[in-house]
């Protein structure tokens, strides 16, 4: 099914693309970047986001496939416009170490098992959480944003080896992290991913 862009996504991608010359970069990682600067309309994303385009092309087959998506709030799942996701969050209770957001990650990975892409645009200790898991995930959007754990976080994803979109700074958020996967759903699919 193909979407359609109204034409006040078509300007707004015009002028950022007027302002930033995304041509030499990969067909993912430019649909990726794109989408998340035009989510917040913050150039700086196009020198803070850290991605692969091998990993993305992985995790799109993986997508077009009927991957889980996991989220970790609600608000990440509100912007996530083609996919239903999979939350725990209002089933997860918090205990002595333990979050309400890291326990929705286990209750989560319970419920996916391995082979999900994670989409982490909040809580930096669900992603700290899931680096704890044996998750196998197709991919992990980690955009965590706040000054106490978020870059640490995001770092320790990108240490971590999994395949991942991240990026170096504090910032991020629901809406970023929401727009790394909304790339990932509105790319076509090449005849090299088909199976």
């Amino acid at each position: 099914m193909n979407r359609v862009i109204h034409p006040i996504e078509q300007e707004s991608f015009r002028r950022l693309r007027a302002r930033l010359d995304t041509s030499a970069l990969a067909p993912l990682s430019r649909a990726v970047v794109e989408r998340v600067i035009h989510s917040a309309a913050d150039l700086d994303y196009a020198a803070d986001l850290v991605l692969a385009e091998p990993d993305l092309v992985r995790a799109h087959a993986a997508l077009h496939a009927g991957a889980p998506v996991v989220v970790d709030v609600e608000m990440v799942a509100a912007g996530i416009t083609r996919r239903d996701t999979v939350c725990r969050l209002r089933d997860a209770v918090a205990g002595p170490g333990l979050t309400r957001s890291a326990h929705a990650v286990r209750l989560a990975h319970e419920q996916v098992g391995p082979g999900a892409v994670w989409v982490i645009g909040c809580a930096p200790t669900a992603l700290e959480e899931l680096l704890t898991l044996d998750a196998a995930p197709a991919l992990v959007i980690g955009l965590p944003v706040g000054f106490v754990g978020a870059a640490e976080s995001k770092a320790a994803l990108r240490a971590s080896g999994l395949p991942a979109v991240s990026n170096v700074s504090e910032k991020g958020g629901s809406a970023v992290a929401a727009a790394a996967l909304n790339a990932l759903l509105y790319h076509p699919i090449s005849t090299e991913e088909k199976p």
